[in-house]
């Protein structure tokens, strides 16, 4: 029953990955872009509304400036992704001409969604495109995204669900070319794939592997971490193997294809999905087993005297991960203080805040409209 959630999804969040794209040795897959287009068109003809996020900018742009490898250097990576993006765009745009269907290019980073105004911006301008029928093509603005490309984190199946989240999407599909998550290494003989995870337990995360395709920076472990993200969203996010025929066909007519990560609780707000995970917390505020009952069962803001630690250096207004005194998080928010004057203030009653601080200062550490748990 769980997969008749996709024969009703409308608009979805398709993500295929550099190791499905292009090859070291080879370039662009031109035959598999094909295919993915033709499946794409049919879906756009039958009134699905779709967005695609597209890595393969790097591994393109290697085989372009004939590389010999994906390179480690920053500014090769970023010439690479230049190079290659020009290349990956003009081939989808031709493709997708075939079905008479209007592209186009969209460069998003994940640190431009944090300001909510930009996060704003970019919501409106892809449900313009997808009002006038244009399937948006989104991919990581690598020229700029340096944190991302230094750390080589992701393989944009984050960037996909932060998509989802902009275009409140009903479903996140992760193409690979693994099909789906295993219950050890896949490689092994006795591997099981598992249909269907409903809880992000340490077990599910310890199930999760690396890339080994050489090709794209992602892995099972990233999928796992963007499922987490679309279940604060309430977006069920399948993985799997996008070299199977017309899988996209399947994954929307619900069969039992891949790994399916249900969601639970109910849909958050697109601005309380964007408080969780419009981009990775500035710094972390440790809590007491008092203040972590009362945001968790009571809905209550979190206040001063309920902070026992404060990590990292940020801002007023800045998103802020709330963990307990293990460090394991469980909700985010955006807070109402600096970390200097959090530190200041942490533990001390509401009423001593503004004598401490020498000025007038909110009752809470992060209020509760402003926050969303995470686990």
């Amino acid at each position: 029953m769980s997969r008749q959630i996709m024969t009703r999804a409308q608009t979805v969040v398709v993500k295929v990955g550099s190791s499905l794209l292009a090859s070291l040795a080879g370039g662009l897959d031109t035959a598999f872009i094909a295919r993915l287009v033709g499946q794409l068109a049919d879906l756009s003809e039958r009134g699905r509304k779709l967005v695609l996020v597209s890595s393969g900018a790097v591994a393109a742009g290697t085989a372009e400036l004939r590389l010999p490898a994906r390179p480690n250097e920053l500014s090769l990576i970023q010439a690479a992704a230049a190079v290659g993006q020009g290349a990956l765009m003009q081939i989808y745009r031709q493709l997708f001409q075939c079905y008479r269907i209007n592209v186009a290019q969209v460069l998003l980073t994940r640190d431009g969604l944090h300001d909510r105004r930009r996060f704003l911006h970019a919501r409106n301008a892809l449900l313009a495109l997808m009002q006038e029928a244009v399937i948006p093509i989104v991919n990581e603005n690598d020229v700029v995204a340096v944190e991302e490309l230094r750390l080589k984190m992701g393989d944009n199946d984050s960037l996909a669900v932060s998509t989802a989240q902009l275009v409140d999407a009903d479903a996140v599909i992760l193409l690979s070319d693994v099909a789906g998550l295993y219950d050890r290494p896949p490689s092994q003989p006795e591997a099981r794939l598992i249909p269907e995870v409903r809880e992000l337990s340490d077990d599910v995360f310890g199930m999760a592997g690396g890339s080994v395709s050489g090709v794209g920076s992602g892995g099972m472990t990233s999928k796992v971490n963007a499922a987490r993200a679309a279940n604060i969203a309430h977006i069920p996010l399948l993985v799997a193997d996008g070299r199977r025929e017309n899988v996209l066909q399947d994954l929307l007519r619900g069969e039992q294809v891949g790994t399916i990560f249900i969601p639970p609780g109910k849909r958050e707000s697109s601005y309380r999905q964007w408080i969780a995970y419009g981009r990775g917390p500035d710094g972390v505020i440790l809590v007491d087993d008092g203040a972590r009952k009362a945001l968790v069962e009571k809905k209550k803001s979190l206040l001063p005297i309920g902070v026992r630690e404060v990590r990292g250096d940020f801002a007023e207004g800045d998103t802020v991960a709330i963990a307990d005194l293990t460090g394991r998080e469980f909700a985010r928010g955006l807070s109402n203080f600096t970390a200097a004057e959090l530190r200041l203030v942490a533990g001390k009653k509401s009423t001593e805040v503004p004598e401490i601080l020498g000025h007038h200062s909110p009752e809470t550490a992060i209020h509760r409209d402003n926050m969303v748990m995470v686990c």
